[in-house]
This record gives structure tokens, C-alpha cells and sequence, in this order.
């Protein structure tokens, strides 16, 4: 079971994240999508500052994602995870 390579890519679970101002571009918002859901989860308000080193690339997105949606994310970990133990349990 060691010497199993497993590629996880393979079987990842899609997640998009947006970041973006209201119309008067005083405050931010970022929201998240998971699994191609066509709602994605509801915007959470964030300070500028962090938007912009986000959209800098500065924060990598799964950093953003465990910070602003952590129970998701937990879900997102979970799910893998299982994948993973269903994969090893058919190589047995």
C-alpha cells in the first residue's frame, strides 16, 4: 500500500473564489464556490487590504479559502480524504 501513487488531482473538488468591491469601491466582498455550485456560498465582507494582496497573488487561494470559509473547507478535506480511503481500499 506505501508504494500506491496516488495522483489526488484527479479526483479534487473544484473551488473558485471572487474577490470584489460594491460600485462606490468602499467596501469588499469575497464569495466561494465549491463543487461547480451554481449559488456558491454568500459573500463575506473583507478589509481592502487584504482583497488587494489577494488579487496581487500574494495570499494563495487555498490560505483564503481555509480563512473565509473554513467550514467548507473542513467539508472540502473531509470529502478528499474518503476519496482517498476508497481508492487505497479497492488497490488492497
Amino acid at each position: 500500500m506505501a508504494g500506491l501513487d496516488i495522483d489526488i488531482q484527479s479526483f479534487d473538488i473544484p473551488r473558485i473564489v471572487s474577490v470584489y468591491p460594491d460600485q462606490a469601491g468602499l467596501r469588499w466582498w469575497t464569495k466561494s464556490w465549491f463543487n461547480n455550485s451554481e449559488n456558491g456560498e454568500a459573500a463575506i465582507e473583507i478589509e481592502r487590504e487584504q482583497a488587494i494582496r489577494f488579487l496581487l497573488n500574494q495570499i494563495d487561494k487555498e490560505e483564503w479559502l481555509e480563512e473565509y470559509f473554513p467550514k467548507q473547507m473542513e467539508m472540502y478535506h473531509n470529502a478528499i480524504d474518503q476519496t482517498k480511503e476508497q481508492l487505497l481500499q479497492q488497490s488492497i
